[in-house]
């Protein structure tokens, strides 16, 4: 078994974090901060969009049950990534579509990826790719969201139960819970 490391931005963290939390191999999924110029940015700061830091999630996965390429075109698939600096009623840098490659192999497969998925979209991918940079872990309230308070929250109950149908439909073979359902 070998892990590795993926970093990306897809708003909010809760809700990208809900997705590959259901991904068959993923080991991992941490919500926090990256991108930025504020040593250890805090919520509060990050929401209010002047650190430069993006809200994103450090997926550890086994390579030998999930390619690097695969996560990829699963977070794709379960954000839009032609908004510039937003998701849906979420609005700032704060929330930009980016990906954070850990090697020049991640590099180049981000660049495939966003080859391959632009087809999938009416409008162009904006999503950036960024240079790895420090990675600040949120705090410990955000951390498995969607398995506690998330239940609870309006806007996630709005928001992360159609990304998850659509990964579960699209990537049926690649999802925890579609696997169990079978």
């Amino acid at each position: 078994m070998a892990s590795e490391i993926a970093t990306l931005a897809g708003g909010c963290f809760w809700c990208t974090e809900a997705v590959f939390k259901d991904v068959i191999g993923v080991e991992k999924v941490e919500s926090g901060y990256i991108g930025g110029t504020v040593p250890n940015p805090t919520y509060k700061q990050v929401c209010g969009g002047d650190t430069g830091h993006a809200e994103a999630i450090r997926v550890t996965f086994d390579t030998d049950q999930v390619r690097y390429g695969d996560i990829l075109d699963m977070f794709f698939a379960t954000h839009d990534p032609t908004q510039l600096n937003r998701q849906g009623n979420d609005v700032g840098t704060q929330y930009r579509s980016a990906i954070f490659p850990h090697s020049e192999e991640q590099r180049e497969e981000a660049h495939a990826a966003i080859a391959r998925n632009a087809p999938n979209w009416p409008a162009p991918i904006v999503t950036t790719i960024e240079p790895l940079g420090t990675w600040y872990p949120a705090e410990d309230y955000h951390q498995e969201y969607w398995e506690g308070e998330g239940q609870r929250n309006p806007y996630c109950l709005a928001v992360i139960p159609p990304k998850l149908a659509k990964l579960r439909k699209s990537f049926a073979s690649r999802s925890k819970a579609a696997e169990a359902a079978a």
